[in-house]
This record gives structure tokens, C-alpha cells and sequence, in this order.
């Protein structure tokens, strides 16, 4: 905020201004009460060398350790469910084995479908309330929600419990929005891949304590077997489990959190960056800027520059991922001769535990020195080519098989696929970008709700419509099976001229200090 001392101009030679004064004129009153161009400068416009001194600022480690802690909540919640819905939704509604399919796609596509609709407010409330408040407030929610859900005995209860988790939407919008403010342009890359690093880890944990922990009476007969709660209430236990993990997640933020103050004095910075802006041409009263002035509008900030054609590069992108991640596992179980790989359950387990190996190694060891040498849009770019290469070897794989050139598949499947994973650099790469586009770090809640909710409705979508879409070419044998393979390498292939488009703003070309030369 600029100082209020003699530098300040004087409001009684403001009002001796009117429209017939000389653009150039000298108010009334004592010169020296003028803003000094210099001076106001120094006080808004931090030296180059504290500008430095702040970019070479460390991580706050017990910061990113907390914040990455709540980011497992969201995919330990939504994926531990998986390994016993399809029987929960059985047994519970008394329905044939033919529908289990439609209510699982339906429950799962109604979470989407809530965080989509919540998301921007979620936003919206971290900018104008606080990221810490709404991110504590957020995993109580999902605490309640996902403990309550094992507890269902009908399905509308089922559904209920379930939209009820996604209405807690707010916590990855916060921690998104937390990561970037405690970072520097020249860590946010180390930061942001701790933060995709902890999401594939939830991803992980989440199938696998729900598997693990699901029925325990018949799973584990000689110690919780006769037991009336466990019997009763087979699947209460993981979903208990996972909300003690979210309500632990929100204790812990709440009492060693710190906020981080977002409000920041920005009207009379962003108009001395403009090239041929004078103190003659600002308005005095633009020289304040009172925190209670509205924030930006979600229309607003949609049209602000770059800001829409990141959105569509991060949706593009996600849409990407939602496929893949929808067909790899019926793609995996299908035979050989319907366009699959006829892997059995463990050597699926195997091929995607590599792919999340891979993924793990990419983000965690790769991503930091690539970023710092090519940028956000290098590496975003170099995704864009690898992308299209990946889906076609993923084809190729079944061709080896029916050719019965099994040698053949087990060196090229996995080295293609631990290779190709490194487009998981993508995702982190895309948050970078639109990090850098926010006009202002009073609107990156609002921008990463805008994100997400793009996200969800694709979440809600997109599995369901690719994985029907390899059935229907394998049943019909359209392309011998391939022809979800096409597709996906045709949207591919578009990424790459969009990405001419990506903002200058967006590229991320971090400035090396003379220190580190």
C-alpha cells in the first residue's frame, strides 16, 4: 500500500483539479507534495535483488508436508470404494447382477456431477473467507460423509452419503491454491509434483485399504467372525478407516496450518508494469485499494487474458487422462482375439503398478530439471508429442499378441509404458500454467474452482463414455478392436497445434539468479 506521508498527493490539490486544467499542469498547493515518480516506485516495486532473495526462499516443508497430507484424503475417498461397490449396490438394493454395472457408473457419476456444481463457490468462498477455514471445514465434511457411506442400507442412501462426499469438494481447491502461495516461481515445479506425487499415492492406498479392510467377518473369520457389528455393517469398517484419515487431515491443518495472507495491495503495482503508464494519468483514488472492494466476477475472470485458453488446454489435457484411465483396466481382462490383452487379475495389478512407479519417478525426479530448463509449455509440449506415441503402442501391444510374438509384447509393453508415463508430467505442468495466468492471487481459489469443475463434469463423463466405446469396437470388432485407440490418438494429436496458443504469460520460463549460474 503506498504510504501516506508527504510522497501521498494532498486531497485539497485534487480538488482544485477540473476539466479545464492542462493534462501536464501542476495542482495548486506545495509541489513537493507530489508523488515522486522514483519514490513511488521504490515503495510498490519490491529491488531486484529482494525479488531474488524471495525466489530463492526454500520450500516451508512442514507446510507442503501438511498440505499433501490432506491432498491423500480426496482419492483415498473416492477410490476406496471400488474394490466393494459393485457387491455393496448387490447386496444392499436386491437387484440383478446385470444392473449392479448402471447404479456403480451412476453413484460414481453423481460425486462428479456434485463437485462440478460446487466447485466455483468453493472457490469463491477460499478467496473471500480464507483457504484454511474452508480446507478444515471441507475434510470434516468428507470425514462425516465417507464414514456415514458404509453405513447405507438402501440405495438411495448410497447415493445420498455419496453426493454428500462430493459436496466437500473444497479441500482440493485450497490445497492447490495453498501450494502455489508457498511457493516461489522458481520451486512451485518442485512443489506441485510432491502435490501430484501424493495424488497417485492416494490413488494407490485408496483400492487397497478398501479391499483390504471390506468384510472382515468373511474375510477374516477367526478374529471379527460372530461379531454383530461386523456382520451387519460389512463394509462400515474401510469407509470409518478413511474418514478417521480425512478428520485426522483436518485436526492437523487446523492446528499447524498457517494462512497465508492472499489480500494483497495490487491496483497500483499492475499499473506501473503497463509500458507507458505516468503518475499524471492514475487516478488518486486508484492509488487505495480498500479489501472490501468486490472481487472478481467468474465471468470476468473468464475473460481475462489467457485465462479461457488455459481452461481449455486443462481440460484437453484431463480429458486425456479420464480416457486412458477408464479403458486400461477392461482393456487389460478383454481376450486377445476382442482387441485386449487377456491379462489375468495379477498381471494387471503388475502393469499398473509400473505405470504409477513410472508416473511416481517422472513427476518426483524428472519434472524439476526438465521444468527448469525448458518451461512449463516445453515440457507440456514434449507430453503433447509423446501422448499420441503412447496410444498407439498400447494397440500395437495386441497385435503382438495375436501375431503370438509374446517375446516380442513383454520388451516393447512395459519399456513403452514405463516410458510413456512420463506424460503424467502433463498434469502438473497444466496447474503451473494456470497458476501463472491468475490475474491476481485473490482470484487463484476462484481459477482453481473453475479447473475443477471443468474437471468433474469430464470425471462424470468421460470413463463411462470411452469405456463404452472399446465394448462397442470390440463386440463389433470395428478396426479389429482398435478403434478407441483411434480416437484417443486423434484427440492427441489435437493437443499439439493447440498448444501454440498457450499464453506467454503460461510458459514458465523461471529466471536463473547469477547465484545459480
Amino acid at each position: 500500500m503506498v504510504s501516506t506521508s508527504p510522497s501521498t498527493v494532498d486531497s485539497q490539490s485534487v480538488t482544485d483539479v477540473d476539466e479545464t486544467t492542462a493534462l501536464l499542469a501542476v495542482p495548486k498547493g506545495d509541489p513537493s507534495t507530489l508523488p515522486d515518480e522514483a519514490a513511488l516506485l521504490r515503495e510498490t516495486q519490491p529491488s531486484r535483488k529482494n525479488q531474488e532473495d524471495d525466489d530463492d526462499k526454500p520450500l516451508p516443508t512442514r507446510q507442503i508436508l501438511i498440505l499433501c497430507y490432506a491432498r491423500l484424503v480426496e482419492p483415498i475417498a473416492f477410490f476406496s470404494i471400488f474394490p466393494f461397490i459393485n457387491k455393496m449396490i448387490w447386496e444392499t438394493g436386491g437387484l440383478k447382477q446385470a444392473d449392479v454395472g448402471f447404479y456403480s457408473g451412476l453413484i460414481e457419476s453423481l460425486f462428479s456431477l456434485t463437485q462440478m456444481l460446487l466447485m466455483i463457490s468453493w472457490g469463491h468462498a477460499a478467496d473471500r473467507l480464507g483457504r484454511k477455514p474452508v480446507l478444515v471445514f471441507s475434510l470434516g465434511g468428507i470425514a462425516i460423509a465417507t464414514a456415514l457411506f458404509g453405513f447405507s442400507k438402501t440405495i438411495w442412501q448410497l447415493i445420498l452419503f455419496r453426493c454428500l462426499a462430493g459436496v466437500f469438494a473444497g479441500s482440493v481447491v485450497c490445497i492447490r491454491s495453498m501450494i502455489t502461495e508457498n511457493s516461489t516461481p522458481r520451486t512451485q515445479a518442485r512443489a506441485f509434483s510432491f502435490f501430484a506425487f501424493t495424488g497417485n499415492l492416494g490413488i494407490f492406498l485408496g483400492p487397497l485399504l478398501g479391499g483390504a479392510l471390506a468384510s472382515p467377518a468373511e474375510q477374516y473369520p477367526h478374529v471379527f467372525g460372530g461379531i454383530y457389528f461386523f456382520e451387519e455393517f460389512p463394509y462400515a469398517v474401510p469407509t470409518i478407516f478413511v474418514g478417521l484419515i480425512s478428520a485426522s487431515a483436518a485436526i492437523i491443518s487446523w492446528l499447524f496450518l498457517e494462512e497465508v495472507c492472499f489480500h494483497i495491495q495490487t491496483n497500483v503495482l499492475d499499473a506501473l508494469k503497463m509500458a507507458d503508464m505516468t503518475l499524471q494519468t492514475l487516478d488518486p483514488k486508484s492509488l487505495k485499494r480498500s479489501s472490501s472492494d468486490p472481487p472478481m466476477s467468474t465471468p470476468e475472470l473468464i475473460k481475462s487474458p489467457g485465462v479461457s485458453v488455459v481452461l481449455l488446454l486443462y481440460g484437453h489435457i484431463m480429458l486425456l487422462a479420464y480416457a486412458y484411465t477408464a479403458v486400461c483396466p477392461v482393456f487389460y481382462f478383454t481376450a486377445v482375439s476382442l482387441g485386449g490383452y487377456g491379462f489375468s487379475p495379477l498381471q494387471i495389478s503388475l502393469f499398473m503398478a509400473l505405470a504409477g512407479f513410472s508416473q511416481a519417478v517422472w513427476i518426483l525426479i524428472a519434472f524439476p530439471p526438465l521444468h527448469r530448463r525448458f518451461g512449463t509449455g516445453g515440457v507440456l509440449r514434449g507430453c503433447a508429442v509423446v501422448w499420441p506415441f503412447l496410444f498407439f503402442v498400447a494397440a500395437l501391444g495386441n497385435f503382438f499378441l495375436r501375431q503370438n510374438w509374446k517375446l516380442t509384447f513383454w520388451i516393447v509393453g512395459p519399456t513403452a509404458m514405463a516410458l510413456g508415463s512420463g506424460v503424467s508430467m502433463a498434469f502438473t505442468a497444466i496447474q503451473l500454467a494456470l497458476n501463472d495466468i491468475s490475474p491476481s492471487p485473490t482470484t487463484l481459489g476462484t481459477l482453481n474452482g473453475l479447473a475443477l469443475t471443468l474437471t468433474s463434469g469430464l470425471r462424470a463423463v468421460a470413463p463411462a463414455a470411452f469405456a463404452s466405446l472399446f465394448a462397442f469396437g470390440a463386440r463389433t470388432q470395428i478396426l479389429d478392436g482398435y478403434l478407441v485407440w483411434l480416437v484417443q490418438i486423434i484427440l492427441a494429436l489435437a493437443l499439439i497445434p493447440l498448444l501454440r496458443w498457450l499464453p506467454a504469460k503460461a510458459e514458465g520460463k523461471v529466471k536463473h539468479s547469477r547465484s545459480s549460474e
